[in-house]
């Protein structure tokens, strides 16, 4: 894996692709949670599927659970496809409420990464 700048603009992230280890496209960062109190970012959304944004689902994979790939402008993120598949999921028009405990705790278990505001791992 290639290194991380420390610094980024969400620009750079915007619509990068996320792979898995096996190098299958799982879709691209649609948008980057920040939790406002803490100043952390706590997820990336990933969108996966449809067709020009429409019908597409979406994933709030935790930041931690990411690496970056910098020689490939990409994110890898260590799933497969069929876990993803079975990921808890939502659509545009029905995100969850982010700073739910009890959802936020269901994301990070479904990753296997602690949680954001137990201390900051940072993407590598």
């Amino acid at each position: 894996m290639g290194n991380l700048d420390p610094v980024m603009s969400w620009a750079t992230l915007a619509g990068d692709p996320v792979v898995n280890r096996a190098n299958e496209d799982l879709g691209k960062i649609e948008h980057v949670m920040i939790d406002v109190p803490t100043g952390r970012i706590a997820y990336a959304v990933l969108a996966c599927g449809g067709v020009f944004g429409i019908g597409a689902k979406f994933f709030a994979v935790p930041w931690a659970a990411l690496t970056r790939d910098a020689e490939r402008q990409c994110l890898v993120l260590d799933v497969d496809k069929d876990s993803l598949d079975k990921a808890p999921g939502f659509d545009k028009d029905h995100w969850p409420a982010m700073d739910d405990p009890a959802w936020a705790s269901l994301i990070h278990d479904y990753y296997g990464v602690p949680p954001y505001w137990e201390g900051h791992r940072g993407m590598q």
